[in-house]
């Protein structure tokens, strides 16, 4: 008998095993065994299992709460603007993202959208889900003697305060690092996560100096560490006696050569703010420089500090063979900003005054628009 005449047979008789009384049951059992040529055991517990999903599949269970069609429309739409976000930074966005939605939602709607867990935003996005497997290229080459005057930073700084950055850039070369193509110059600070870019035509000493002058200026705090990989942008003389020879000298530390683990933040905000915005198409002509500073000065730097929440890694645990991390509740860089004792009130209330006559909903529909005229200008001169 094969096995699919015996799922049926199953099929067949289970309903009638289920309401059977116990003698009943003992001859469909022992007919069912004869049948089938299963073991006695074997043949109750199939039949017991069998009947236990007929009656789940029947019975009415929980009500399921998240069935509106308004719920599930603005979850996807904030997943797709937050650039396909985590579902737990995703619950931190919906009181940020909420009060600008375009579309009239019900109030309990909303009140489910306050309430929702990050487990049921992952159920209901789980159809949608799409992964990324492209990988960038390295263009990271060993400075000069310089190196030796930059210490290693041995020992993480203090985190909790304001003012320390990691630094690295991110080609934008395609599938070739011959030539002249735009890079992009990401920084971010450990304590915040607050982020700044600027686009830079080859990454020569000089242009990214000016562009670490320039993101220095619009920082919301002042700069009192600097670290960054081994790249000969980074290390050379003009920003050693830019840090170094001013009144409060900067924290000027570089990594261990290829080990990017040691720029764990910038490496992470390389992926989230620049990769997932621009891909990985080749950046070959110089006007486009102007374009991607345009947007990094602008929109991308609102949207990204004002309004979409990151995590921190508190503390890692090694229990046998398994990494166990736990992370901080996801929140914004401005956010951390404000909770920061280290920042002054006057500062926070003009942070606090910036955000409200900003809208989400409308920043990503310029970042979009912007991004999307980058990658054609792009493809033309392609």
């Amino acid at each position: 008998m094969s096995n699919e005449s015996k799922q049926e047979y199953l099929s067949s008789i289970n309903e009638r095993y289920t309401k059977s009384s116990k003698k009943e049951k003992q001859k469909i059992l022992d007919e069912f065994c004869s049948t089938c040529g299963y073991n006695r055991k074997y043949a109750i517990r199939i039949l017991n299992t069998n009947s236990e999903k007929m009656v789940r599949k029947k019975g009415s269970g929980r009500k399921k709460k998240y069935l509106s069609e308004e719920l599930n429309a603005f979850l996807l739409k904030l997943w797709k603007v937050s650039n396909l976000a985590c579902s737990v930074r995703l619950k931190a966005m919906i009181p940020l993202w909420l009060p600008y939605y375009n579309q009239k939602l019900g109030e309990s709607t909303k009140d489910l959208l306050l309430s929702i867990s990050a487990s049921s935003i992952d159920r209901i996005l789980r159809s949608h889900r799409n992964r990324y497997s492209k990988l960038g290229l390295s263009t990271t080459k060993p400075g000069s003697l310089i190196r030796k005057q930059i210490p290693i930073k041995t020992a993480q700084w203090d985190e909790s305060r304001p003012g320390f950055i990691e630094a690295d850039t991110v080609a934008h070369c395609g599938n070739s690092v011959a030539g002249m193509f735009v890079y992009s110059l990401n920084t971010v600070d450990i304590a915040t996560g607050w982020s700044e870019a600027r686009a830079l035509w080859g990454k020569g000493q000089k242009v990214a100096f000016e562009a670490i002058r320039s993101i220095e200026g619009v920082f919301p705090f002042k700069l009192l560490g600097f670290d960054s990989d081994n790249g000969g942008e980074f290390i050379n003389w003009h920003l050693y006696s830019y840090f170094l020879k001013r009144k409060r000298p900067v924290s000027y530390t570089r990594s261990r050569a290829y080990q990017k683990n040691d720029n764990a933040h910038i490496e992470g905000k390389n992926w989230t703010n620049i990769r997932q915005y621009f891909g990985y198409m080749r950046f070959e002509n110089e006007e486009i420089v102007s374009l991607m500073n345009d947007l990094y000065e602008n929109e991308w730097s609102l949207l990204i500090n004002y309004f979409l929440p990151s995590m921190k890694l508190l503390n890692k645990e090694r229990v046998g063979g398994r990494v166990i991390k736990k992370h901080s509740p996801p929140k914004t860089p401005l956010q951390r900003l404000i909770d920061s004792k280290r920042i002054t009130e006057r500062k926070k209330k003009e942070l606090l005054k910036i955000s409200k006559d900003l809208n989400p909903f409308q920043l990503q529909k310029r970042v979009e628009k912007k991004i999307k005229n980058i990658l054609n200008y792009a493809k033309r001169i392609n």
